[in-house]
Formats: structure tokens, C-alpha cells, sequence
């Protein structure tokens, strides 16, 4: 069965009969985009809410995730007690449970309240802002190149996970036990942080064991640029996430899960703008476009010649560059201080390539899927040109 948002459908409903708009009278259209987005389901998550943005997209999977949590504490098909109504009005429990999500350091997964509690990338969007007592990991930071310093990675993911398992620990004896973890594929804003395989296996089994659920936040990785529709999906996970949210490349904003997680009463997570029908029907053709040119083995084939490229320039300049990273087009390279990462952006920008910074002294790379093989050569030309140049 497939939830999505009922004012999706609505819309479609009231435009169905206005073919000026460019919707022909008949077409199950509600049909049509809900198809669109399970087309690209992650294997396991058969129901899609939808949203309009990330931040929101991440902050009512909370609350789905705490429905969810506090109906195995309640039991299946256990009512409301009348102090539960009553309570929850008044902002105090038992109504309004204490009950957190555990994060991780250097993470970003929006700026709306719930959200900002679980964002740790740059103070400035944290500065002044009320935020809720959670959890808060560290998420590994490796050495590279990763195939050089594997004893060391595989110690760093255990530091991260003992410390996972003693915070869920730690919280449950304060009495605002972990009803989720949610985590990026790679911390993006933070710095493009990656992790292994294992240690995502190993968090999945740690959240099972202890009861929370698993939000895995793909708003930056969903769409492709990791050579995958999901980056989780390098991972061999043994089961789908419990959760996995999504917007930016996906053209609107929502978040797929498992039948599980389904509330059982209507209007639990509801919201003004739950996604944008026209959206959908620009995703259709993304998507149709994204099969037939193989834009996913593109990415594939384009990330491997760049990240290689990447490589050779930090070998060539290890001065100024250090630790290539990601997956497919998804990559980010290190910089010896943060003002000489600005210079090289700035520098870049001024030979007519945008680049970005993330992080404290990181420049990522975010191609478009149809970035090819020859462009990787224009842009490490002019990489090399930049590298020549700097102080």
C-alpha cells in the first residue's frame, strides 16, 4: 500500500477537469504519481509521505518515528488513556513524552526546531536557538587513502559505535529513551564525511537490538549522485532502513518507510503543503531520462576517471591537497587550510567552474548527472592551472 499525501491527490482531483492546465479528464492521475515516486523506492519501503522541503521532510519522519515508538510502548491497539489527551496539551507527559533522536557530530539535516537539534555542522545556524537534550554520536573520521589505514578506520567505526550503544545507554537511565537514529550516508555540510559499509551494518544492528528506529537522511545523496538512486544502497544493508527521507534532487521533499512505521489513525503527520503535484511530473521525466541515456552508470564511469584525477592531484601537490573521497560524482578533496580551500573556490570561479566548500577546509563536487567524461578533463585542467597558481 502506498500513503501518500492526501492533498496530493486532492489537487489532482481538482484539475482533472481543467485540460487547459495540460491534464487530460480521465487519467488516474493519483495512480500515476504515486507510481512515479515508488518507481524509485528503496527495496523494502513500500509507503512514500510526501513533503516540500527537506528540513520538513526530516522533522515529520520524527514525528512519525516517535507515533511509531510510543505505539509499541502502548501497545497495537491500545487507546489514548484520557491523561494522554489531556496532557499532551499542555506540552507534559504522559501525552508529551520525553523521548529523543540520537545524531551525529558534524551532521546537518535541516534548520526547522527538531531538525536544528540534530544539526551539529556550523554554529551559525544553531547560535541563540532553543534545541532539545538528544543524543549526539561521534561519526567516524578516517585516514586516508582508506585502502593504507584499514586497521585504524575499522578501530575508529568501533569507537563511534561503543559510544552510539552507551548514549542510547546513557538516555535510557535519564528517562528520554532513543526512538531514533538518524544519519547521513555522508555528512554533506560537515565536511563530506564518509563511512564504511560495516559501520552502517553494525549501527542498523545496534538500533534493531535496542528498539529505535533508523532514519537514514538521503535529502543531499537521493537521485543518483553516488551512482545509485541511494547512496544507502552501497551499504548491503540485511534489512531496509526503517525510514529513509528525501528532497533537492528529487524535486520535492518527503520520505519513504516501511509498513510498520505507518500510523495507525489519519492526520497524525499532516502538513499545509504536502508535495507538489507538478514536481512529480517533473521527476517522471527525470527519471525516464536518467534510464534511457544509463545517466547512473554515467556517473559511475565519470566519478571513477574524476576521483582518479583527484588522486593524482593531491599526490602532485600533497602542499595544498589531501584525502579524496565519496562515491560516484559525490566526492570532496581536503585542503591544507581553510583560507587556501576559499582561494582555490574563488579561484576556480574565476576560470568559470563552481565549486563549493563544506565543511572546515573541504571543497566538494557536485556535478549534474550528465557531467561526462570529457568535461572531467576541461575541469581538471583548469584544477591543475588553479593548484599552479595558489599560494
Amino acid at each position: 500500500m502506498v500513503n501518500v499525501g492526501t492533498p496530493v491527490i486532492n489537487i489532482w482531483s481538482a484539475l482533472i477537469n481543467r485540460p487547459a492546465l495540460g491534464v487530460f479528464p480521465g487519467e488516474d492521475w493519483p495512480n500515476r504519481l504515486q507510481n512515479v515516486l515508488m518507481s524509485v523506492a528503496p527495496v523494502g519501503l513500500d509507503h512514500v509521505t510526501t513533503m516540500m522541503c527537506g528540513s520538513c521532510s526530516n522533522e515529520n519522519a520524527f514525528k512519525n518515528i516517535f507515533i511509531w515508538y510510543q505505539k509499541k510502548q502502548r501497545g497495537e491497539a491500545t487507546p489514548f488513556t484520557e491523561s494522554e489527551i489531556q496532557s499532551c496539551m499542555i506540552n507534559q507527559a504522559p501525552g508529551a513524552p520525553a523521548l529523543s533522536i540520537l545524531s551525529f557530530h558534524g551532521a546537518f539535516h535541516g534548520r526547522t526546531l527538531g531538525c536544528l537539534s540534530t544539526t551539529h555542522s556550523k554554529y551559525i545556524h544553531k547560535i541563540d536557538v532553543p534545541s532539545f537534550d538528544w543524543p549526539i554520536a561521534p561519526f567516524p573520521q578516517y585516514r586516508y587513502p582508506l585502502e593504507e589505514n584499514v586497521r585504524e578506520n575499522a578501530q575508529e567505526d568501533a569507537r563511534c559505535l561503543a559510544e552510539v550503544e552507551r548514549l542510547i545507554e546513557q538516555y535510557g537511565k535519564r528517562g528520554i529513551p532513543v526512538a531514533g537514529i538518524i544519519v547521513e550516508p555522508i555528512q554533506s555540510e560537515g565536511g563530506d564525511n564518509e563511512a564504511s559499509p560495516e559501520f552502517f551494518q553494525q549501527l542498523q544492528k545496534i538500533a534493531k537490538a535496542r528498539g529505535s528506529a533508523l532514519l537514514i537522511d538521503e535529502v543531499q545523496t537521493g537521485g543518483g549522485p553516488t551512482g545509485k538512486i541511494w547512496c544507502h544502497e552501497h551499504f548491503n544493508l540485511p534489512s531496509p532502513p526503517d525510514v529513509v527521507t528525501f528532497s533537492k534532487k528529487m524535486q520535492l521533499g518527503g520520505y519513504y518507510h516501511g509498513a510498520h512505521m505507518k500510523p495507525s489513525q489519519p492526520y497524525r503527520v499532516f502538513n499545509t503543503w504536502m508535495g507538489d503535484p507538478g514536481k512529480l511530473l517533473l521527476l517522471e521525466s527525470i527519471l525516464r531520462v536518467i534510464k534511457q541515456e544509463s545517466l547512473l552508470e554515467n556517473v559511475r564511469r565519470t566519478g571513477d576517471k574524476l576521483k582518479q584525477g583527484l588522486m593524482q592531484a593531491q599526490k602532485d601537490f600533497p602542499h595544498l591537497l589531501s584525502a579524496t573521497r565519496g562515491r560516484g560524482t559525490f566526492l570532496a578533496i581536503n585542503c591544507a587550510t581553510p583560507k587556501l580551500r576559499d582561494d582555490i573556490v574563488g579561484a576556480l570561479k574565476q576560470k568559470g567552474v563552481l565549486s563549493g566548500g563544506c565543511g572546515e577546509q573541504s571543497i566538494r563536487f557536485r556535478p549534474a548527472l550528465i557531467f561526462g567524461e570529457k568535461h572531467v578533463d576541461i575541469f581538471l585542467d583548469k584544477f591543475r592551472q588553479v593548484l599552479k597558481e595558489v599560494k
